[in-house]
Order: structure tokens, then sequence, then C-alpha cells
């Protein structure tokens, strides 16, 4: 189904914490307003948690999902909110380290209905035990494969895995890689770029491709090394399983030598500004994204609807794809979950899961890829992804190369979990 997207906006999410330790006994736990104690929900609120990398490596993208996070929820608080409840933020900075976060979460637990949005694979995976143990529904801002099949995870579209195949799959139709040929898979160490490295390697076996993988650090910013040794190796495409520092070293060093292949990177690889740095013009050239996530500028309701009022609030800045066109687009994916459980009158933890495995056919109005499907929590709600290249003219810096799809090579993978 289609839920109507909200457009209006009124600044009202707080990003402040709000106080941490126990949580104290709240009514209103229910729809129909019963007195219960629901961690993160009070007679007018509903509060959830989000734990975010404000300072560290993917910090701009943590700073840009909030706005479009913000910018939801602002909207369906001034609609008059949800359950007849404002829903509020409490945003913790992990600074992208596991232990920090482990941290973070003792304290807010307590406090929060759910987790959305949560950044970093390795977050996600240090605080698993807690997830399940507090049933905790958590909305990634994350695409690790290694999730699956916890129920506890709402995932925005599909997995690395599945974008990386769909990715290699389209550079066979698209850009002439050919049984025999190499690709390079420059990939973050653990589940992030873990995931995107299986993908490229089913792919490369079941098409006749040879994988030359180089694993880095998000600290390692100068690829000169990696990039020298793909180009004796004649890698004829390059998947960026990183951040978007990496991306902007891999394309100028590429440029630099003279190897003159496409690029494709995971939604965490790219920022528009990296197209006003001096490996812009690289960049322009040869860079594309992977992902269900829609590039800003696409033509479709409700990424129109989302860049109308994002540019309206944000008026000197540029969207990100893998950033506030996701935390909008999570947000509204959640909207529908709490919706669900309030008209159950289970707004609880258990309600929401219960009501996020109820969803069989969400349509985003574009800004996820496909038609969502989270019924069965062993695979992604979707395979499809959208293929988007750099484009300086472009809102967010992303022009779509075509409509969403999936290939046949991602239909037929298996999830292991």
């Amino acid at each position: 189904m289609k839920r109507p997207l909200v457009t209006s906006v009124c600044l009202m999410v707080a990003l402040a914490a709000t106080s941490c330790g126990k949580a104290e006994e709240q009514s209103g736990g229910s729809a129909g307003g019963a007195a219960e104690a629901v961690p993160g929900v009070t007679e007018d609120t509903i509060t959830l948690g989000s734990l975010m990398d404000l300072t560290a490596v993917f910090a701009s993208n943590s700073r840009s999902i909030l706005q479009g996070t913000n910018l939801y929820w602002d909207a369906v608080n001034a609609d008059g909110g949800v359950c007849d409840r404002q829903v509020e933020l409490d945003v913790q900075d992990h600074g992208y380290d596991a232990q920090t976060a482990v941290s973070l979460y003792q304290t807010m637990s307590g406090n929060v209905l759910a987790i959305a949005p949560v950044l970093g694979s390795s977050v996600i995976t240090a605080l698993r035990p807690s997830f399940q143990e507090d049933n905790m529904l958590v909305g990634m801002a994350a695409w690790t494969s290694d999730v699956l099949p916890d129920p506890q995870f709402q995932i925005t579209g599909t997995t690395y895995d599945i974008e990386t195949i769909n990715a290699i799959d389209w550079l066979t139709r698209e850009h002439g890689l050919t049984s025999g040929d190499s690709i390079g898979v420059v990939y973050f160490e653990g589940d992030f770029g873990g995931s995107s490295l299986r993908g490229a390697e089913y792919a490369a076996e079941e098409l006749g491709l040879t994988v030359v993988p180089h694993q880095i650090k998000p600290s390692d910013t100068d690829l000169s090394a990696q990039v020298n040794a793909m180009a004796n190796d004649g890698v004829k495409a390059i998947i960026v399983a990183a951040a978007s520092p990496q991306t902007a070293s891999i394309a100028s060093v590429a440029a630099s030598i003279g190897l003159d292949v496409p690029i494709v990177g995971n939604g965490p690889a790219f920022t528009p500004d990296l197209l006003d740095t001096p490996a812009g013009a690289a960049l322009e050239q040869n860079f594309y994204t992977a992902t269900s996530m829609a590039p800003p500028s696409l033509e479709e309701e409700g990424v129109q609807e989302f860049l109308t009022a994002y540019q309206a609030e944000y008026p000197d800045e540029e969207p990100i794809q893998n950033g506030a066109m996701y935390g909008y687009a999570s947000s509204q994916i959640i909207h529908e979950v709490l919706t669900r459980a309030c008209e159950e009158d289970a707004l609880t933890r258990e309600g929401l899961q219960e009501a996020l495995r109820s969803i069989t056919d969400y349509e985003s109005g574009g800004t996820v890829a496909g038609v969502l499907d989270y019924s069965d929590p062993s695979v992604p709600p979707t395979r499809e992804i959208y293929i988007s290249r750099a484009d300086p003219a472009a809102a967010g810096g992303l022009t779509a190369v075509g409509d969403s799809f999936v290939s046949e090579l991602a239909e037929g993978y298996e999830f292991t979990g």
C-alpha cells in the first residue's frame, strides 16, 4: 500500500538528548490510551532513539540523514503526529566507534520505543545482542545482509551484496565487462565491506570474472597504492564499498595514471560535495552509485515532494542520496509501522515488530526502489536498485541511469544468514 506523503514543514523534532537512565513509568502505551509502562511512550509523545556518527568518517552522511529524518517528522508532527502523539528524537553521537555506541545505547534504551535511525554496520553488529534482548525495532542506516534473518531490523531497500551484484550485472550490459575480465573491489573491513565483497564474489563466479580485493580501514584516505595495484592487474571496473574520502582518492588517482574505468560505489561512497573538490572532474567522468535509495533529482512524485521540502528548509545545501534521502524514506516506513501498531492498539516494542512484518506491498513514491515486502525477515524487502551517475548539475549531484531494476543474477542470490 502507499500511505499519502506528508510534505508540510515545521521544525519541532528535537535533536537534543532526553534524560538518560532507567525509564520512568509512563502512561499511554497503547493506542487506546490505557495506562501501560511502555518505554518512549507518554500520553503526548513517542520518542525514538538515534545513534549516529556526527564526528568521524560518516559525519557528513549522518548530518544529512538527520536533516531528512527531521524534515519528515516535523511535517508529521505539524499534521497532528502519530497516534495523537508528537514524535521526538533522542540523538547521540557514537563517532563510528562500536564500544561508544554500546555505552550510549545502555543509557538510551530505557527511554525510547525504537531506535531509528542507527548508522554503521559495525555498530549494529556490536549492539545486536542488546537489540534482541530488549526486543528493540531498529531502523538501520546500513545495508549489511549479516543481520538477516533477525526480525528486529527494518532495512530501507536492499542489502550491499545485492547492490553490488546488480551493479556488476549492469556493468556487463552497459560497459562491456565480459568473462575473463577483472574487477577491483576496495572495501572497508567489517560488515559493510564484507557484505559488498560477498556480492562481488558471487557475481564474479557466475559471470566468469576475477575479483581483485583491497581491504582498507576508514582511516585510509590515500589509496594510491591500491589504485596502482589495480591498474597493474588490469581491472576493467572498480567497486567501492567505503566512504566518500576513499571514493575521492580512488577517482583522483585513477585519473592521474590513466585508469579510465567505471567506478561504482555502494550508497555510503558518495556525497555531492565531492564534485566541488579536485576529484570532481574524474567523478563526473566515471563514477556511479548502486543503491535502493533514489537520487534526489529523480522525477518521481515522492522524491520531488522530498526535494521541494528539502530545498525550502535547506536552500544552501545539497541533499545526499544516502543521507537526507535515506532519512526521509526510512522515516516514511517507520511512520507506516507506528500507524499500523496504533491501529491495532499495540504501540509497544512487540507491536512494532508485528506491524513491520505485516507490510507486504509498501510503495514509497519512488524514494526507495521497488515495492517493499517486510513479511519475511530472512530476505531484504526489495532487491531493486537505482544506478545513478555523478552529475554536478543535478540535485544531490546524481542523475538516475534508467529505471530501477533487479537483475536475474540478484534474484537468484541466496542469503546464508
